[in-house]
């Protein structure tokens, strides 16, 4: 299928599947908005308009003693760099859930509200996969831009991957995911760029949760659909594909 029939297969399942994936799509928003409210609060709970005020003038006037003791009113503490680590995860662990329910919806495979929680039944594995994928994107680029976007685009399919194999380690995941990608990242990239509408609607202020409830299940519906397809095409199609 070319891109315009996995969306259209996509918004048949937004419309016919059970539960509703909008209702779905409607808690993952939700507590991700929560997650990353709490995250902002955490890292900017010292910052206020009269120790930024403070802090310029005092940088202004040349006072660089007095502004370092503002900027430490600024400056989080470690503590809360730690929090925010842990919540970020929760938020990865979380939208694995998510792609859990959209996966079991395109297979008719006992998607329920529960899936959301079932990214917690292997979460070590999910934190290390997001780690290990944060190191080498970054690595790669380091050397351009460019290298890094393919390696973004290489690891894509690795939570794909993990949640039909949890017995997989997460290197096995990355390695499996940058065979299935070989000759689909310009497929999967065009795939992307066809919904930046969509993207820009989802990112303004306001409305843009609102969208999202929406446009969350619709992409994830159709990065499911692209994920079976290559699953089968690439010859891994007598996986045993796990339902939870």
């Amino acid at each position: 299928m070319n891109g315009s029939e996995l969306k259209y297969r996509a918004r048949s399942y937004m419309a016919q599947s059970s539960p509703r994936p909008v209702l779905i799509g409607l808690a993952y928003v939700a507590l991700t908005a929560l997650i990353a409210y709490l995250s902002a609060r955490i890292l900017g709970g010292g910052i206020t308009q009269e120790n930024l005020t403070q802090y310029t003038e005092h940088v202004m006037n040349g006072n660089y003693e007095y502004a370092v003791e503002y900027l430490d009113r600024i400056r989080p503490p470690f503590s809360a760099y730690t929090v925010e680590f842990l919540l970020n995860m929760v938020m990865t662990i979380v939208s694995v859930g998510f792609m859990i329910f959209l996966l079991n919806t395109v297979r008719g495979t006992g998607a329920c509200f529960e899936n959301l929680l079932d990214g917690f039944g292997f979460f070590w594995k999910i934190i290390l996969l997001s780690i290990l994928q944060s190191i080498f994107i970054t690595l790669w680029t380091l050397l351009l831009v460019v290298p890094g976007l393919i390696a973004a685009y290489r690891y894509r399919m690795a939570y794909y991957i993990l949640i039909d194999h949890p017995e997989y380690s997460p290197m096995q995941c990355i390695r499996e995911s940058k065979r299935m990608m070989d000759g689909h990242k310009w497929e999967l990239f065009g795939l992307d760029v066809s919904f930046i509408g969509w993207w820009f609607l989802g990112a303004l202020p306001g409305v843009g949760y609102l969208v999202q409830v929406w446009t969350r299940p619709y992409f994830g519906l159709t990065y499911a659909l692209y994920y079976e397809q290559l699953r089968v095409n690439s010859g891994a199609a007598g996986w045993n594909t796990v339902e939870f």
